[in-house]
């Protein structure tokens, strides 16, 4: 068998093997940090979009480099010793090398719309930078923001794209360091208690130090090819970690049955792998399966982390396969066994009897809650996150929501409207007085500094910038008769764009995910009914966990106790990767689970006993791990970043759900309405099975003689 082949292998090369990971470990802690200084900053649209064509359009034409904002607030605009201060400070950024522009509050004879607060106390100060600015670009910032700080203001703030992009950057290493802090050692505490040993409760942990390692690697190398997102970092670690301690909690779990069985250790490595290994292998194969969904988009952000979690999930995989084996040979002897003569008829056992007696009520309750649970995500209001992501203490974000508060027009971007024409073109005239005309427009006015070949005009809606307004908007404009060449772009424009192809993609992305994970549980199981019954289970926890996204974060309620300003929305990633990561993660669970009911199934051939007998096998060990695994997001969720928040709270509430309301009480009780049937496979399938199926099988040895003479299985056996 290749599994015990791998547990030989392991204990007798084990000082190599833990030397190699340790290599690793060292290379990816010393390197993979290079990934924040990676970190994209741009839409994560595909090329092809038309807001991405127009915008690189526009930077071409308009050979406009980044832009700085500078707020100087507490002075009145009104004061002429400001003003006068206000504009030596102008001409001396207009004096600088790399400044292309500065557009300052006043100008000879007016005020420039839109630069002084309504309350006339605070001003604004544009600065256009130079195009093409390489090694000098920080210094060239450096030198803007302190010439703006000097002025002599009770508060100046300094902010602009890039500068927001660093403090992202900042705050998803600050936030991946606090998760870790914060749940590393609460991880050690359970699972101490869950092994009542030192030894072996920090082995997952030192796994789980791997995988993050490994993570790190995966990613340096995915942003080589591709922009990665600010928070990609955090999500893939996020996952690593989970489950690099999830799968070494089970390989553990059974390495002590077996010990308690009676076996020496390299038998017991040997028994181990041969069972739970190859569980877990199937298990890592099965979330990877689901990962492969995010290849279905477009998006290169979205593929970039589909890459690097396929490859975190078997970096934890293979170290659960090799490097806790090895381990194990090294110091397995200080590990306690498992007790060897527990009953079968525990308390897992008990609740899957008492749901058994009452199936029918328990189905159609838990289904209603479930759906209840779900509605609030009818009315979701997917955007892009913006700088209100950020944390209060963020520059960028104190900029932006004083300009939203403050300042006429707030901070709404305007959707631009790009036409490859002169302005004088009557085509052109024409065209743009229709656009003026629309409803929810509130501001227009043509773009200044633009060679005469094209014509761009900032069109302002009312609301926010990714609004409902802004969006139709955007539709509305493009529906228009195009006389000449134009374009649409902006952050609504992004927004629609980005909307429309996850969308257009995100049936595939179901077919994928639906068909791997159907073929896989099929291989296991043999039957056609139980991997549908699965991923129909599955999707209704997932429903749950996006209406309690909605009414946490769009609707804000325990804003205060999670520590955020609720947005009024929810980032249009955070439904999608939390569907493909938390439905591999449940299908990670369900395998566990069906693995020990197929195996009890087999042996008894009684429908009721084996989901019984199952879930009591698992409860204990799955119970932990789900366990294990929230204490990692919820750590992650205590960062600062709001994007990582709302990933990590919607994972928790996803793996909680699985774990008991599904596990508990809607894996039994769906079994046992359809008895038998939940073994059912057209005979060409069922025979397709028994010639190539990955169904586990128990190797002959002591242990396993007597569980078959004394009862069948043990409550704290691993799957």
């Amino acid at each position: 068998m290749v599994f015990a082949s791998l547990g030989r292998f392991a204990y007798r090369r084990r000082v190599p093997v833990v030397l190699a990971w340790v290599l690793l470990l060292a290379v990816g802690l010393a390197a993979g940090g290079q990934v924040f200084g990676r970190l994209g900053t741009g839409s994560g649209l595909r090329d092809d979009a038309e807001s991405v064509v127009v915008g690189d359009l526009l930077s071409r034409v308009g050979g406009s480099g980044s832009a700085m904002t500078g707020l100087l607030d507490g002075r009145s605009a009104d004061d002429p010793a400001f003003r006068a201060e206000l504009g030596r400070t102008v001409r001396d950024l207009e004096a600088m090398p790399g400044v292309a522009r500065v557009t300052a509050p006043f100008v000879p004879g007016r005020e420039v719309p839109g630069l002084v607060a309504r309350d006339r106390r605070a001003v604004l100060v544009q600065v256009e930078l130079e195009p093409g600015l390489r090694g000098g670009y920080d210094q060239v910032v450096a030198r803007v923001g302190e010439r703006l700080r000097a002025v002599d203001a009770s508060r100046v703030l300094v902010g602009g794209d890039e500068l927001a992009g660093e403090e992202f950057q900042e705050q998803a290493q600050r936030d991946l360091e606090r998760g870790e802090t914060l749940a590393l050692p609460v991880m050690l505490v359970l699972l101490f208690l869950v092994f009542r040993g030192l030894v072996a409760a920090l082995t997952p942990l030192v796994v789980a130090a791997v995988a993050v390692a490994g993570a790190l690697l995966i990613l340096l190398g995915v942003s080589h090819v591709t922009d990665i997102s600010a928070y990609s970092v955090n999500v893939i670690t996020m996952l690593g970690l989970g489950l690099a301690v999830d799968y070494s909690l089970l390989v553990i779990s059974r390495f002590r049955e077996e010990r308690a069985g009676g076996l020496d250790i390299p038998e017991a490595i040997e028994r181990t792998l041969a069972t739970a290994g190859r569980t877990v292998a199937f298990s890592g194969l099965t979330v990877a399966a689901a990962l492969c969904g995010l290849l279905a988009f477009a998006e290169p952000f979205l593929r970039s982390l589909a890459w690097g979690g396929i490859g975190v999930v078997l970096v934890a995989m293979v170290a659960a396969l090799t490097l806790v084996p090895a381990l194990l040979g090294l110091w397995g002897r200080r590990i306690r066994p498992g007790r060897a003569a527990s009953s079968d008829h525990g308390v897992f056992f008990r609740l899957s009897r008492l749901v058994q007696r009452a199936a029918p009520a328990i189905v159609v309750v838990v289904a209603a809650l479930l759906v209840l649970l779900a509605l609030p995500f009818r009315h979701a209001r997917l955007e892009n996150s913006g700088l209100e992501s950020l944390p209060r203490s963020s520059e960028s974000r104190q900029l932006f929501e004083t300009v939203d508060d403050r300042f006429p027009g707030g901070g709404t971007d305007p959707v631009v409207v790009v036409v490859e024409s002169a302005p004088g073109n009557r085509l052109v005239a024409e065209y743009l007085r229709r656009v003026q005309v629309l409803p929810g427009v509130t501001r227009v006015q043509p773009r200044p500094g633009i060679p005469p070949t094209i014509t761009v005009l900032d069109v302002v809606p009312e609301g926010s910038s990714e609004g409902p307004v802004a969006t139709g908007l955007v539709e509305q404009i493009r529906d228009l008769e195009r006389p000449v060449a134009a374009g649409v772009t902006g952050p609504a424009a992004f927004l629609v764009d980005y909307r429309d192809s996850l969308t257009g993609r995100l049936p595939s992305a179901l077919g994928v995910i639906g068909l791997a994970t159907f073929v896989l549980l099929f291989l296991m199981t043999g039957s056609v009914v139980v991997p549908v019954k699965a991923i129909v289970m599955c999707v209704l926890s997932l429903g749950a966990s996006f209406g309690a996204l909605v009414w946490v974060f769009q609707e804000g309620h325990l804003s205060g106790l999670l520590g955020f300003d609720a947005p009024g929305m929810v980032d249009i990633t955070v439904p999608v990767l939390i569907f493909v990561f938390a439905f591999g993660l449940s299908m990670d669970y369900e395998v566990f689970l069906l693995s020990r009911i197929k195996e009890a199934w087999d042996q008894t051939g009684d429908n009721d006993l084996a989901v019984a007998l199952g879930l009591q096998r698992t409860g204990r060990i799955v119970t932990s791990a789900a366990a294990l695994i929230v204490v990692v997001f919820l750590g992650f969720a205590a960062g600062e970043l709001l994007t990582i928040k709302e990933v990590g709270v919607g994972m928790a509430i996803a793996v909680l759900l699985d774990a008991t309301v599904v596990r508990m009480l809607l894996v039994p009780a769906t079994m046992k309405l359809m008895g038998r049937r939940n073994w059912w496979a057209p005979p060409a399938l069922r025979r397709f099975h028994d010639r190539h199926g990955l169904a586990e099988q128990r190797p002959p040895g002591p242990a396993a003689r007597r569980e078959d003479r004394e009862r069948v299985g043990s409550p704290h056996a691993g799957p």
